[in-house]
């Protein structure tokens, strides 16, 4: 079965009031792109993230959103600096000493002074944090290769149909290919007495290189190869893991043929059918850039 490079993969993990909700989205891309955006708080974890989606995703431009809320308790604290609060009562004794002045430093003067109350910010949990992430990661990166295989499922399907229109085309050459290389040979025939008709020809001679000129008309070799390359084709849709690159390769080679058909072509009905067969061929190439 095929995989779809698009899909899109959310994820959920909560503890302790803290909620960690991942999105990670993908495309189609030649090769395997990662984009990781995280809060600050968690931004130590980019690299395992994106040894985690590498490790399961093998093509495709893939971005993976993290985002963080803690309902918990307040995450603050108020500290009081004992040691520098007795450093300005010193300071504050030995001023009024020194001019004279009456003592009356009060909690709420001292409470003002810098410093001496700090709101203090609590380490976070990394432990806990990098848990939740891993949970709600592996959820959405399930997510994401499920809609990959549900899309990969409709392509197939839809590419099974052209492949199977291509291979009613290519009966069609095959029937028509007696009759176009009989034609050429007809016509090469006539137009060669025609141009030497004063000329004394050996007949034998004459039948011999008409027939190797209307060999070159040929198609057989070509629809042998498009049905062993369709026929291929099929196979690889069974296969396990990534075969986008594969199937590329056969509409490469599939592409090669049809040229070749066309170029061979002196048949209005086999023409056609080289145009519709490159058509297809067309269709299915733009649906394959999308398979991982």
């Amino acid at each position: 079965m095929i995989n779809s490079m698009t899909g899109f993969g959310r994820g959920k993990a909560e503890s302790a009031g803290k909620t960690i909700v991942v999105e990670v989205r993908s495309v189609n891309h030649r090769y395997c792109e990662l984009g990781v955006k995280l809060p600050k708080v968690l931004g130590y974890m980019e690299g395992d993230l994106k040894s985690i989606l590498k490790r399961r995703l093998s093509r495709g431009k893939v971005d993976a959103f993290v985002s963080y809320e803690d309902h918990g308790q307040k995450r603050e604290r108020l500290v009081f600096n004992t040691d520098l609060a007795r450093e300005y009562m010193e300071h504050f004794q030995r001023m009024g000493a020194l001019f004279g002045l009456k003592q009356d430093v009060g909690v709420s003067h001292l409470g003002r002074c810098p410093d001496v109350l700090v709101l203090e910010e609590q380490e976070e949990d990394e432990g806990l944090l990098s848990r939740l992430v891993a949970e709600a990661l592996e959820l959405a990166v399930e997510g994401l290769l499920a809609s990959r295989r549900t899309e990969g499922a409709m392509l197939q399907e839809d590419l099974l149909e052209k492949v199977g229109q291509m291979e009613v085309l290519v009966d069609q050459v095959r029937a028509h290919a007696p009759l176009v290389v009989r034609e050429y040979r007809d016509k090469l025939e006539s137009r060669i007495r025609e141009l030497l008709a004063q000329v004394p020809v050996d007949e034998t001679r004459l039948a011999m290189e008409v027939a190797v000129f209307a060999d070159k008309s040929c198609v057989d070799e070509e629809i042998v190869r498009l049905e062993s390359h369709l026929s291929h084709m099929r196979g690889v849709f069974q296969e396990e893991g990534p075969v986008g690159r594969k199937l590329d390769f056969l509409t490469q080679e599939m592409h090669r043929e049809a040229n070749t058909i066309l170029s061979k072509a002196n048949h209005i009905q086999t023409s056609n059918l080289g145009i519709e067969l490159k058509t297809l061929i067309e269709k299915i190439r733009e649906q394959i850039q999308n398979i991982e």
